[in-house]
């Protein structure tokens, strides 16, 4: 089997209870919790918005730049631990600054542990900045500006769609002078968003890489083979928040049409699974070959940011012991 990039999962989505009640504690964070297992215990949920409030409300024991880097290092060890070898990892940047916590404290945080990620876990790392759909596009702006004046090294900007009550368009200019500043742009698009808001995302934002949990739209789906942008995919986060599956779309028929779908674990703490358990839940959920499953593989590898040297490098060698 290949070895994996992981290409979309946000940072504070790998905060894991035993992590937050160790931070909380430092931090003097009170959480309506005993423990660690009764925080799990709540990782089931109703609705989106159940998962959104928890996820918030555990990243607010993220306070200092100490805590975003021992986040980062505890990912990094299990990214390593399961064949991971080059992840595109999101910060909610803007959530934090929005709480109060100086951009510097988690740049430099996650940035301080990143650098280094080769060498420390084999490990060769990009930084997307994660930006809310609902976010003013004055603030947005602000929060790439001081992101920027920080020196942080960022890979790509990236939009996540939750709903169809707003639209991206807002941040087309952003993502115009982030293209103009080198960078990449991506977007994830929630099941209630629709198909509708994929396409604007595409078209609006020029996006190079796109997330969807779920597509019901064949056209939609022939152009993004047409035009090779991959479609990442994340089964476990889909089958806790949404009433579609991947399964739905015919995955193995997908692969045969060439759309070039990519695995990812989006927050994988708080949905049971992470890369590995996804993939294991995409193959085994749509009867997926040897083949096919090593084609998933490479598509983790192809569908990523590294140059091309490097894709060739990797796509192919066995997963490191």
């Amino acid at each position: 089997m290949s070895p994996y990039a992981e290409l979309h999962v946000h940072i504070e989505g790998t905060l894991e209870p035993e992590l937050t009640f160790a931070l909380a504690k430092r931090n003097s964070v009170e959480l309506p919790y005993a423990d660690p297992a009764e925080l799990r215990s709540h990782f089931t949920y109703q609705s989106v918005q159940d998962f959104v409030e928890l996820y918030r409300a555990s990243a607010a024991v993220l306070t200092t730049e100490q805590d975003f880097a021992e986040l980062t290092t505890a990912y990094l060890t299990k990214a390593q631990s399961i064949g991971i070898v080059h992840a595109e990892i999101s910060c909610d940047l803007a959530r934090h600054m929005a709480r109060g916590i100086a951009p510097e404290a988690v740049l430099n945080g996650i940035g301080s542990v990143l650098k280094d990620s080769q060498t420390s876990h084999g490990v060769s790392t990009g930084l997307v900045l994660n930006f809310p759909v609902d976010l003013p596009v004055d603030a947005a702006v602000a929060v790439y500006d001081q992101a920027k004046a920080a020196g942080a090294d960022i890979t790509a900007v990236e939009v996540c769609v939750s709903s169809p009550d707003a639209s991206p368009k807002d941040l087309v200019p952003l993502f115009g002078r982030a293209r103009a500043d080198g960078l990449h742009t991506v977007a994830h698009v929630g099941a209630a968003a629709g198909d509708d808001m994929t396409w604007e995302c595409l078209h609006a934002l020029k996006v190079g890489r796109v997330g969807a949990a779920a597509l019901t739209d064949r056209n939609l789906l022939y152009y993004l083979a047409d035009y090779s942008i991959p479609l990442t995919m994340s089964p476990l986060s889909t089958k806790a928040l949404h009433v579609a599956s991947e399964a739905d779309l015919s995955v193995a028929r997908l692969l045969e049409e060439e759309v070039a779908i990519v695995v990812t674990s989006d927050a994988p703490a708080y949905f049971g699974g992470y890369l590995d358990a996804n993939m294991a839940a995409l193959v085994a959920d749509n009867g997926l070959t040897e083949q096919q499953a090593e084609a998933l593989a490479r598509n983790t590898i192809a569908g990523s940011f590294l140059p091309e040297s490097a894709k060739s490098a990797l796509i192919g060698q066995p997963v490191p012991a």
